[in-house]
């Protein structure tokens, strides 16, 4: 081979490997394209928020979330009702109407009303026969978004006693029904020394805050159930969870206390029965030996346990909307001790003596009547003696100076009216009320009186100057309408011999 056929080969071999050199670059900037590009495509996919309810993506789900500019998240309530296994209806469960600014979600075990604007939640539990209502607080009030009422998630969580995680940093959100966590638990308890969940509607609800009511044949405790840790050993004959305090009401030996989370024994096991009151006022419904009485969320004694009955049975009024038998117009305990009725306010005060036969008005003598508690713009309460009726105000005086023959409510076309009659005659109660002077401005509740009272008592001055009857033409009148009804008088005449 000669030097120019060298030169050539030499040439040659220098192309090809020069070739091979740009191809395994070409093929290096390829691969590394598809890597950018599959990397940018999996960060565009993690960048879109994804839903998951009991481990199911759900798009539907994604679309109906509202994020507002400081990333509160706001759900509709009907709409998330369908996903979560919930009934949903307009209205209120105990009072059912069209009315779309109110709506109650259901399940087997509950009914939760919500109401716009309020971020208050009532719930009825339908495992039990009475009709008092249990209530939560919302971080934020009930909102209407083009004619759907919206909640938040915290709100969501508890309309629905459902558990709800947003990771941040990949933009998803899991959501389980109580139901899901029940059921992936079941199993889960076993290797944990258990036998089965407790299947009562409220301790089932713990399970949404990560506590386990569970029982081993004999005795109930309370478990984390991610590692079976203990919260409440497992020695007690019953275990109730409440879902407004986070506490629970255990049983041993048929006696009842009240036990926290942190096993801090805030109520001794020394009831009969326990019943939780009212969450705002503290109050617990106690009984020992068959005598009720009220004590406070330490146990302190409010009302002493020697009455014969605490509350009234709200279900002979059920056109009343009332949502408790226990504390009525805002502040006061009906109490029954000798089989007559009186009132403590919620401090423990005794307002009125245990003078009256009954509370409420009962129809018993016209069909277009209807049973009658309270009249709740004016937050009187219709009490009885010797059949016969006069109101009380929330610090349990009678601003109506005489007994009446009825106090009933009628309803037509939807609307309420309050009526009275003595001697044959009837008034409207709003507007005899009206005329005294009894302003609806003045329902106001008695515990907040410190921080409203100036206000309210500007108001009742302002207006009691620009009617055109003053309090003594008030009195003149209420005079003159008493001599008129001799019944009625004969009735204010009992009561002052009774007293």
């Amino acid at each position: 081979m000669n030097l120019l056929d060298e030169d050539f080969s030499n040439n040659k071999t220098k192309k090809t490997s020069n070739l091979i050199k740009i191809i395994i670059v070409f093929i290096v900037l390829i691969v590394i394209a598809i890597i950018g590009i599959v990397a940018y495509m999996m960060y565009l996919q993690g960048s879109v928020l994804r839903v998951y309810v009991d481990d199911m993506e759900n798009a539907d789900f994604e679309n109906l979330l509202v994020v507002e500019q400081d990333g509160t998240m706001y759900v509709p309530i009907r709409a998330i009702a369908n996903y979560l296994g919930y009934n949903s209806y307009n209205g209120e469960y105990s009072n059912k109407s069209e009315d779309n600014s109110k709506c109650y979600v259901e399940c087997e075990g509950e009914a939760a009303n919500l109401t716009l604007n309020s971020n208050k939640i009532y719930k009825l539990n339908l495992e039990e026969n009475d009709n008092n209502y249990t209530y939560v607080y919302m971080d934020k009030p009930v909102k209407a978004i083009n004619g759907e009422l919206y909640i938040t998630t915290d709100g969501m969580q508890k309309a629905f006693n459902a558990s709800f995680f947003y990771d941040q940093e990949k933009n998803r959100i899991t959501i389980y029904t109580t139901q899901y966590l029940i059921n992936a638990y079941t199993n889960t308890i076993l290797n944990y020394g258990y036998t089965k969940i407790s299947d009562v509607f409220e301790n089932e609800k713990a399970v949404a805050k990560n506590m386990l009511v569970v029982t081993d044949e004999k005795h109930y405790g309370v478990i984390n159930p991610s590692d079976g840790t203990e919260i409440l050993e497992c020695k007690y004959d019953d275990i109730r969870y409440q879902e407004a305090t986070g506490d629970f009401i255990v049983c041993s030996d048929d006696k009842y206390g009240i036990i926290g989370i942190d096993k801090k024994t805030k109520v001794t096991i020394s009831y009969d029965s326990i019943e939780l009151m009212d969450y705002d006022a503290g109050l617990y419904l106690v009984s020992k030996n068959s005598r009720y009485g009220v004590i406070d969320l330490k146990g302190n004694n409010i009302i002493y346990a020697e009455n014969e009955q605490i509350g009234v049975d709200i279900s002979r009024f059920e056109d009343n909307d009332l949502k408790t038998g226990y504390i009525l117009v805002d502040n006061l305990i009906p109490v029954m001790k000798n089989s007559k009725w009186g009132l403590f306010d919620t401090k423990g005060n005794q307002v009125v003596e245990f003078e009256y036969d009954s509370l409420g008005y009962v129809a018993n003598n016209s069909r277009e009547a209807t049973n009658l508690l309270v009249i709740p713009d004016y937050n009187v309460i219709v009490a009885c003696i010797d059949d016969r009726y006069t109101l009380l105000n929330s610090s349990g005086e009678q601003p109506i100076k005489a007994f009446v023959d009825d106090i009933y409510m009628v309803i037509n076309g939807g609307e309420k009216q309050y009526l009275m009659t003595a001697n044959n005659r009837t008034y409207d109660v709003e507007d005899y009320l009206d005329k005294l002077g009894v302003l609806e401005s003045e329902s106001t509740n008695t515990t907040n009186t410190n921080t409203t009272s100036n206000t309210t008592a500007d108001n009742t001055q302002s207006n009691n100057q620009g009617n055109s009857e003053t309090a003594e033409e008030n009195n003149a009148q209420n005079n003159e309408e008493q001599q008129n009804n001799g019944e009625t008088q004969n009735g204010e005449n009992q009561q002052g011999e009774q007293q």
